[in-house]
């Protein structure tokens, strides 16, 4: 059962060692349901007047609609080729001449041989009808080699790199990818970060380099990583320890990025720890975000928010004061941002899209 908290006071600290108050809160909110089912990151965009979302079970689903409040049936994707497993579409972003680009977390079957165990990778994709169809552009983000394990007791995978999300830097000089970790010693597990020159974005295979040890120099195919969220105990283990699945978004109330975090933790089969936020200011700069701190006990994964304020084109990258906070494809609540020092006693009205805002 999903525990709805209201007052919820998160402290961060910053790289720096300065200390600040930043508080979000949830709050109960008409429920709303993706139309197709989901198992990730759901990506969104705005053509014209229309609200784009993408939700992922194995393949992706398109929907769309005046907004989210109004989504139409979902319906299936298809790709210019075939994969052998799934490939779930979790980060989109259009372009002025309309391409939409999307990054997909793939598994690949029949890696360990005996059990269902697997290791994603990560692709990108281009689209020019808005996502009904897609051409594969390739895998961009691997582990290394050799660090497959199928002994692995997590209960999903054996390693690879997959469940992310991206945002594109305000010079639209670079893409990064926040990616979780699963393979290789502890110390490489965890939330991690790569990027792409964005002028790259139509060939991307080989022009992705992972964040490691200060630098952008691993390659994005088999590089090594220095995550940013390292993990506490093996993901190879039962009781797996670890950040993972990160939502980026960018506030513009904040002035802040914000990512969203699942948490495991303690027990077998993957639980749901709790969701955890934290903020930066600084893409280029991975050391930059604060400690993740937690918002909500246990919950489901894929925590992210969609931002409802049509006029301001808000999606799942870009929101201000107020959002919808979603688990698993389903909102119960909104989610309030504060800022620093700011108090909590004055909440805005819920939103309403038919009270609040004209359509654009």
């Amino acid at each position: 059962m999903i525990k709805r908290l209201f007052f919820l006071s998160v402290i961060v600290v910053l790289a720096s060692s300065q200390v600040f108050s930043q508080t979000v809160v949830l709050r109960d909110a008409p429920k709303l349901k993706f139309t197709g089912p989901t198992d990730c990151n759901s990506p969104a965009h705005w053509d014209g007047g229309k609200f784009y979302i993408f939700n992922s079970q194995g393949n992706p689903l398109r929907s769309f609609g005046e907004d989210q409040f109004s989504l139409g049936k979902a319906e299936p994707t298809k790709y210019d080729n075939q994969a052998n497993g799934g490939r779930w579409i979790e980060c989109t972003w259009r372009t002025d001449d309309g391409v939409i680009y999307g990054w997909y977390h793939y598994e690949p079957r029949g890696l360990c041989p005996g059990n269902h165990l697997t290791a994603p990778m990560i692709g990108a994709a281009r689209s020019t009808d808005n996502g009904s169809s897609w051409t594969d552009l390739g895998v961009v983000l691997e582990a290394r080699p050799n660090t497959l394990y199928c002994k692995a007791k997590n209960g999903f995978f054996a390693g690879g790199n997959g469940d992310f999300s991206c945002m594109l830097d305000k010079d639209k000089k670079y893409l990064y990818l926040f990616i979780s970790t699963y393979a290789g010693d502890v110390t490489e597990q965890g939330v991690s970060v790569a990027r792409m020159e964005w002028k790259d974005r139509n060939d991307p295979v080989g022009k992705v380099w992972k964040y490691y040890e200060g630098k952008w120099n691993e390659p994005g195919v088999s590089g090594r990583v220095s995550p940013i969220f390292p993990a506490k105990v093996d993901w190879k283990r039962r009781n797996a320890d670890a950040f993972w699945g990160p939502s980026i978004h960018w506030n513009t109330y904040l002035k802040k990025y914000v990512i969203l975090l699942n948490r495991t933790a303690y027990r077998p089969g993957w639980p749901q720890e709790g969701v955890y936020i934290t903020y930066s200011t600084n893409l280029a700069d991975p050391a930059s975000w604060t400690a993740p701190k937690k918002i909500l006990n246990g919950g489901t994964w894929y925590p992210q928010v969609l931002g409802v304020n049509r006029n301001a084109k808000e999606t799942d990258k870009l929101c201000g004061r107020q959002a919808r906070f979603y688990m698993h494809g389903t909102s119960n609540h909104e989610i309030i941002f504060f800022r620093e020092g700011e108090g909590t006693t004055k909440l805005p009205p819920l939103y309403s899209p038919e009270k609040t805002e004209a359509k654009p």
